[in-house]
């Protein structure tokens, strides 16, 4: 089992997990979960090329989408369409043994390119364009916005969160604050606590009840992606055959990935990081309260931000984060 270890990182709720298992349980059993997988055209437009010699030894930039639709859901039809609730970056270092999980504010105002009938390309929240044209969409928003070109495309959902927690039969999440959730009245004191899914899903959708709003969910959505993490590498998961099936299962079928992403390939690319190696940022800002047509949005610090974009762009990121230490949101 120590190849799981190796490649037990939890990038994002189930892609990490699929990912770390396809080494794990060996690839003659890959297509057992590769084939529960759904495939779309994702990438291509706006995005950069397939460039097989980033594979082979450069870094690569995963864009990872956790939509809000609700399909499936008892409260579906209370939110119906979909839009980017969480929108990550994962840049995996050319040495291939660290990644940093770079989180982008769902009401970011940049340009969003035009999208056919649907919508002639302009500002707006960045979480409007998987409205107005899909993960495609996104994705090329995001490309736009970083200047990096995209690897690799993943999208969950609210319920695809919630089932993978209760396969790795819950975790535990250490708050530095309180958090009180609007939708069902619990409150999380300061501390660790453990969740089940339902529980999971419950404070990831905060941004009320928590220090800093918005910022205060994203770095909640970090925290779980951390606890993940150090669950589905635990021995006792990984001991037992059925629970381990069961997780990689709840993972494949919960994913949408681009159509020419190659799993094994992303998987052997992952082994050497480790969860302690995976590092977060939420992208500098300057005004979390920008008036515009939209609607309230946030404004992208226009000096920090793309100097993080640009240090993505050449692999330096390490330092970057070292000059730019992050901390919880505040009240």
């Amino acid at each position: 089992m120590a190849g799981w270890k190796k490649a037990g990182l939890a990038l994002l709720l189930m892609f990490g997990v699929l990912c770390a298992g396809l080494v794990t349980v060996g690839f003659g059993l890959k297509h057992r979960y590769e084939s529960r997988v759904q495939r779309e055209n994702i990438l291509g437009q706006g995005t950069g090329p397939h460039d097989d010699r980033r594979w082979e030894s450069g870094p690569l930039n995963l864009l990872l989408l956790g939509s809000d639709s609700r399909d499936g859901e008892p409260d579906q039809a209370l939110y119906p369409g979909q839009r980017s609730d969480t929108i990550m970056l994962v840049h995996v270092n050319a040495a291939r043994d660290a990644a940093t999980v770079v989180s982008i504010p769902r009401d970011s105002y940049v340009d969003v390119p035009a999208a056919g009938q649907t919508w002639a390309g302009g500002p707006n929240k960045i979480n409007a364009a998987f409205a107005f044209g899909g993960a495609a969409l996104a994705a090329e928003t995001v490309a736009k916005l970083t200047g990096l070109p995209l690897d690799g495309v993943l999208v969950a959902n609210f319920a695809a969160v919630r089932k993978l927690v209760d396969a790795v039969e819950g975790i535990n999440v250490c708050l530095p604050y309180t958090v009180k959730s609007s939708d069902t009245g619990v409150t999380w004191p300061a501390g660790c606590h453990d969740l089940d899914g339902k529980a999971a899903d419950d404070l990831m959708r905060q941004r009320h009840g928590v220090p800093g709003g918005d910022f205060g969910r994203i770095y909640d959505q970090q925290l779980v992606v951390r606890a993940l993490a150090e669950r589905v590498t635990a021995t006792s998961l990984l001991t037992s055959p059925t629970r381990l099936d069961r997780v990689l299962t709840t993972a494949a079928e919960s994913l949408i990935v681009d159509r020419d992403l190659n799993l094994t390939d992303l998987a052997l690319v992952l082994r050497k990081v480790k969860p302690e190696t995976v590092q977060f940022v939420t992208v500098p800002f300057s005004d979390a309260n920008l008036q515009t047509p939209a609607g309230s949005s946030v404004r992208l610090d226009e000096v920090r931000a793309p100097a993080l974009f640009a240090a993505l762009r050449e692999d330096r990121v390490a330092q970057w984060l070292a000059a730019n230490p992050q901390t919880p949101p505040a009240n």
